[in-house]
């Protein structure tokens, strides 16, 4: 295709069809000639045209017909028409050929210069068209790729995103490269639209980069990819969004038009709003989640007779996080085992959680039973922390008889396992946080060999699924319990949580030797 533009001139007659393509010709179009409607059509269809110069009067179809089936298609409908006719001369004619899509109508004799200009003039407007819709093609998955960056569930997701939205905004390859919070460099490559990108370690360091953005074109094969189309130079886009992070780089083909680079300058702006993003919430979830382990016990008692283990398994990086507890302590010779969840997932949750066991261990202390305990904690909730809710289950093991005394309000019903098989101790009141709560004991005995297993309801739990089937697979994978209840614990938790947990877990095994 010429610089000028490609022009399909259509008319029957030969020697008007030489004339009109030797002004364009000379003009410096690429010309292509037809004469009939049919085989008009057919060469839109098949090649690129800019123009078409069209004739009313055809041999199978008139030129209005002609105009108004290119229009009809999408693909087509902004390709400029222009009607010449000798016999087609009146207003109405005109006003016809307009009316069905024309977008201008010369009437024979043509002078040459009449058609060059009117040919500038349309093709002006046609470009215009074209570079105000693919603009708005463009911004438009600019926006979603926004939004899909911002739902990226770690930089790794996130780099595929940003190159495969590159990628699809500019029609060909593409590449984003970034630094890993471990200070390694990380590159999402394809070579085009379609694929799922692939993901390139990086040695290179690219080029210094101030706050804000920056262009450079240097070889292509300085960077990863192999999909440029065969230019020797790319373009990259660097932007940093502060002097103390590391900049993000975006790599296109160097082919691209310069109006481009606004569009590339908004995806690299995007891309590192949203690692910014990612990275704060990131430290944010990091920082609550060591504070909610520190307030968590230190470490476990040791019991004569008696083995413990726990597990404390946080949701995964993309929810907040939550309540779950579990407190284990010696009070005069007896062992109190507790395990619990506060409602919701936040740090607030994690605070309540943190007064909760707190209290519990002061009215321990006290030497409350465990039905008391339950009742005291429930007016702490009604009382100074209303409109929260919480679900415990207490223990108190008189360790030399295994006598155990258990209180539950609301929580998951605690798994006993023995070499008879296993049963859940389905003992329970309401959950904390409700008034008027009147808790019970039950009580049972842990004979030798037997063990207890407390948990959260984020074990058992799973989206879509009732938690009696959860309950029905933890009861399965608790057998037999292992000689090690370390190993047990990671056994439990492999073969019965979900891969990627939206809630805590706490696990509580308690083994009578």
């Amino acid at each position: 295709m010429s610089e000028t533009g490609s022009v399909l001139v259509v008319d029957d007659s030969p020697s008007k069809r030489y004339v009109l393509s030797s002004w364009l010709r000379r003009a410096g179009y690429s010309v292509l000639e037809a004469a009939t409607g049919g085989e008009a059509l057919r060469q839109v269809d098949a090649v690129d045209v800019d123009l078409v110069v069209l004739d009313v009067q055809l041999p199978d179809m008139t030129g209005f017909d002609v105009c108004e089936r290119i229009k009809s298609q999408p693909a087509h409908a902004a390709t400029p028409v222009i009607h010449v006719s000798a016999a087609k001369v009146e207003s109405v004619d005109r006003t016809q050929g307009l009316s069905r899509g024309a977008d201008a109508y010369l009437v024979e004799p043509i002078d040459p210069d009449e058609l060059l200009a009117t040919a500038q003039a349309v093709l002006r407007y046609y470009r215009a068209r074209q570079e105000a819709e693919r603009l708005a093609s463009r911004l438009g998955k600019l926006a979603r790729l926004a939004v899909d960056l911002n739902t990226a569930t770690d930089l790794r997701h996130l780099l595929r995103t940003a190159a495969a939205g590159t990628a699809d905004i500019f029609g060909g390859p593409a590449a984003v490269c970034a630094e890993t919070p471990d200070g390694g460099r990380l590159c999402a490559v394809t070579d085009r639209p379609d694929p799922t990108p692939t993901l390139e370690s990086w040695a290179g360091r690219g080029f210094d980069v101030p706050v804000g953005s920056i262009f450079r074109d240097q070889p292509a094969t300085g960077w990863p990819g192999s999909g440029w189309g065969g230019e020797p130079t790319v373009r990259i886009l660097g932007a940093r969004p502060r002097t103390d992070r590391p900049p993000v780089f975006v790599v296109v083909p160097h082919d691209r038009d310069l109006e481009d680079v606004p569009v590339l300058t908004q995806i690299g702006q995007t891309v590192v709003a949203a690692i910014e993003g990612a990275r704060a919430y990131a430290q944010e979830h990091q920082l609550a989640l060591t504070l909610q382990r520190s307030l968590l016990p230190a470490r476990l008692p040791e019991v004569q007779g008696y083995e413990l283990a726990v597990r404390y398994v946080p949701a995964s990086d993309q929810a907040e996080i939550g309540g779950d507890f579990y407190e284990l302590c010696q009070l005069d010779g007896r062992l109190a085992v507790a395990v619990g969840d506060v409602t919701g997932h936040s740090l607030h949750a994690a605070t309540v959680m943190a007064e909760l066991r707190h209290a519990t261990r002061a009215y321990l202390s006290e030497g409350h039973p465990p039905a008391a305990v339950l009742d005291q904690l429930n007016q702490l909730l009604v009382r100074l922390i209303p409109d929260e809710t919480a679900t415990i289950c207490l223990l108190d093991v008189e360790p030399a008889t295994g006598t155990v005394r258990l209180a539950s309000a609301g929580h998951p019903p605690p798994l006993l396992v023995s070499e008879g098989g296993t049963r859940f101790i389905t003992h329970r009141s309401r959950l904390l946080g409700l008034p008027g709560l009147r808790a019970t004991h039950t009580t049972l005995t842990l004979d030798p060999g037997t063990a207890i297993v407390l948990f959260t309801d984020g074990l058992v739990e799973r989206r879509g699924e009732d938690i009696e089937d959860g309950l029905a697979l933890l009861a399965r994978a608790a057998v037999p319990v292992d000689a090690d209840l370390e190993r047990f614990c990671d056994r439990l938790l492999a073969e019965v949580a979900p891969a990627e947990p939206d809630d805590d877990i706490a696990v509580v095994v308690l083994r009578r030797t």
